[in-house]
């Protein structure tokens, strides 16, 4: 339940970024942002479960000799901060911006809509969360288990890095057209 929850509630964070980067309107933004605080209560809550779940079943039902245990819960515990610290106050923030009247959006909001660090830290997210899964799945040796993670980390940044280069050329270019037409 823990797996699914936290699946939940970060998939329901992908859905409200991909949103946000077509919202021509604060009250669309207003909309969207509105599922930021549920989503990080369900994902909140079933991070909680499942590190106490899996906590209680390492140390019942595995035991030391489950190296894949202390591979998982490192990536976890390293992984839990970032939503907490870069992803959930960013789009909070967003959600608070978007208390402005209703009407297109100012540059400064659309600028947040198209935050690429969002993106970025939620598709590692979702590539450490699939790596976490893998080892409950397979609980494989250590070696492998640090391997696992780190491509899982790896193609998690590969899916969003090319955002960030997409972002910042794309501000450059509104830049330079700005430029150009005074």
């Amino acid at each position: 339940m823990g797996v699914i929850g936290t699946f939940i509630g970060v998939s329901i964070w992908l859905f409200v970024a991909a949103a946000l980067r077509r919202a021509q309107q604060v009250a669309q933004v207003r909309t969207f942002t509105r599922l930021v605080q549920p989503s990080g209560v369900i994902a909140i809550v079933s991070i909680l479960l499942l590190g106490i779940t899996g906590f209680y079943m390492a140390l019942t039902a595995w035991g030391e000799q489950a190296t894949w245990i202390i591979v998982a819960t490192i990536s976890f515990v390293l992984l839990a901060p970032f939503g907490a610290c870069v992803i959930d106050p960013r789009l909070r923030a967003l959600a608070r911006a978007a208390a402005a009247p209703d009407g297109p959006l100012p540059a400064a909001m659309a600028a947040r809509t198209h935050d690429p660090l969002v993106r970025i830290g939620l598709y590692l997210y979702v590539g450490v969360l699939v790596g976490i899964v893998f080892l409950m799945t397979t609980k494989p040796p250590l070696a492998i288990s640090i391997f696992a993670m780190v491509v899982a980390a790896m193609l998690g940044l590969a899916v969003g890095l090319p955002l960030w280069w997409t972002t910042r050329s794309s501000a450059r270019e509104k830049r330079d057209i700005g430029n150009f037409a005074t």
